[in-house]
Parts: structure tokens; sequence; C-alpha cells
């Protein structure tokens, strides 16, 4: 129950950010206004403690969140382990990297939806508690190495679809610039940022930076995939004394592991980008995502059973 605290806070710190998007989008219309050389300079040390008092609140979020999570999933009765307890991973994770990449590049338009995903995915297991783990599972390396590397690996491409979205949102507003007397489309990214979306895109990095970036996480999750991938060959040998089931989990894990590395190899070689690489990226993901949770989905929601 004390995962409520984190999404809580969370929520909290949603509907502030959306309500400033206004006064953001107010801002920007005005500096539009007046003679830029008068307020670049102010507006430059205005964004820098702006920045940095995000950064401070991301940071108290994720070590509340890692706390409970924590709590939550070590109890006295064992190791704790569920759908839910993987979602809230999965959205720690997304948040550390999101922060640590947040000192070096100007990501606040990614702020709402990643904030809006970690506060209902905090929230899940004060609803679903999961299953204890074996106590085999627990004392194996090999399954401390695959537990570690998988959420990693699902965080940090969980961050780069939420990215890749991002990046299909801008091209469709630089598209849009040009098209300007057709009215706004209301549909669900309109209706997350209050009707501010346009404003937050603007605050983003340019396209060239945000794919840089977004390939970048794609290879560093493609590595620790990798790594969870094998170590799970491993791990299932060491418990069951069978190297490999071939179940549903079994076969997406190595299916996205398979698309993820055939994006890669072909950005490297084609240069893959915009909408097709986009498309490739967030279907990818959307496999890995269905492995990562799919049997405990179905175990603890569908069929009602821990």
């Amino acid at each position: 129950m004390l995962l409520i605290f984190p999404s809580l806070a969370y929520a909290i710190i949603l509907i502030a950010l959306l309500a400033m998007s206004k006064k953001i989008a107010r801002s920007h219309q005005d500096q539009q206004d007046k003679n830029q050389d008068d307020v670049t300079l102010a507006s430059i040390g205005l964004k820098n403690q702006e920045s940095i008092g995000l950064q401070m609140i991301i940071f108290i979020l994720l070590v509340l969140h890692g706390l409970v999570c924590f709590q939550d999933i070590v109890t006295p009765e064992g190791i704790v382990f569920g759908f839910a307890q993987a979602l809230s991973l999965m959205a720690w994770v997304g948040v550390a990297i999101y922060w640590m990449e947040g000192w070096y590049f100007n990501l606040r338009g990614m702020m709402p939806m990643i904030l809006a995903i970690a506060m209902f995915s905090s929230f899940l297991p004060s609803i679903y508690q999961g299953a204890v783990l074996s106590t085999a599972a627990v004392v194996s390396h090999g399954f401390i190495l695959h537990f570690i590397t998988a959420n990693m690996a699902v965080g940090v491409l969980f961050l780069a679809a939420i990215q890749a979205i991002l990046i299909g949102w801008q091209e469709k507003n630089l598209r849009s610039q040009f098209k300007e007397k057709n009215p706004p489309i209301l549909n669900f990214s309109h209706v997350l940022l209050l009707g501010q979306k346009k404003a937050f895109l603007e605050q983003l990095p340019p396209l060239v930076t945000m794919e840089k970036v977004l390939f970048n996480m794609i290879g560093i999750g493609f590595v620790l995939l990798s790594i969870a991938v094998f170590s799970g060959v491993f791990f299932s040998q060491e418990l069951f004394g069978r190297p490999l089931t071939f179940d549903h989990k079994t076969v997406l894990s190595i299916l996205s592991w398979v698309l993820f590395g055939g994006v890669l190899f072909v950005h490297w070689k084609n240069g893959l980008r915009g909408s097709q690489a986009l498309k490739w990226i967030i279907g990818s993901f959307a496999i890995l995502l269905l492995s990562y949770i799919g049997s405990r989905f179905v175990l603890e929601v569908i069929l009602q059973r821990a």
C-alpha cells in the first residue's frame, strides 16, 4: 500500500506542470512580441533555475518511488513480483534515465507523459500484490543478473519508445506549421497536455539531437536486453535443468531482441530514420512489453490467480 504515496506525488507534480503550461506558452508569446536582445540573457538565467528546480523535484520523486518500490518487492515473506511490480520498476528506471539525461538536454517536453505513466504504474502494486518468487530463484546468481538487466533494459527502451512518440509529434508539428488553416485535431496527446502540446514540443531539442539521443538509448537498451535474454537461458537451465523453454515470454523476448537489433543495424547501414524507424521502435517495444508482463497480467488480472 505504500506505493500509493509516489503515485500521489507524481500526480501533484503533473497537475502543477500542466497548470504551468499556459504560463509557459504565454511567456513564449511575450518574448516573441518583445525585442529578443532585451530578454535573452534574463530568460537564460530563468530557464537554468527552472531546469535545476525540476531536476531536484524529479530526484525527490525517484528516491520516494525507489524506497517504497523496494519495500513492496522485498518483503518478510520473500521476493514478491508480478506484472504491477514489473511496470512500476520499468517506470522507475525510465524516470531515472530521464533525470540523468535532463542534465545534458532540455527534455521538459517529455515530462508530462513520463510522469503520467509513472503515476499510473506506481499505483498498480497497491491493487495487484504479485506472487512470491521461489527461494531457488532468489539465491541464483543467474536470476539476479537476469532480473537486474531485464528491468534496466525495459526501462531504457520504455524511455526510447516515449522519445520516439515525441519525435513523431515533433515532425507532425513542423509539417502542421505549413497548414495553419486546418484546426487542430482533438486527440489523446492534445487532452493529456491540456491543449498545450505545441508549447511543450517547442521546448524539446532539435530533431537531429532527439534522434541521436534516441538511438543511443536503443543501443544501451539492446546491450542490456542481450544480457537479459541470454542470462535467462542459463537461468532456466540452472533452475529447471533444461536450457530453453519456448513459451510465449521466450519467443516474444527473442523476437523483440531481433527487431531492436535489426533497427540498429539498418540505422547503421542505411541511415534508417523518420516515421519508418519510429514505427519499428514502438512496435518492437510493444512486443517486449508483452513478453515482460504478458503472462503475469493474464494470471493476475484476467484469470485472477497469483
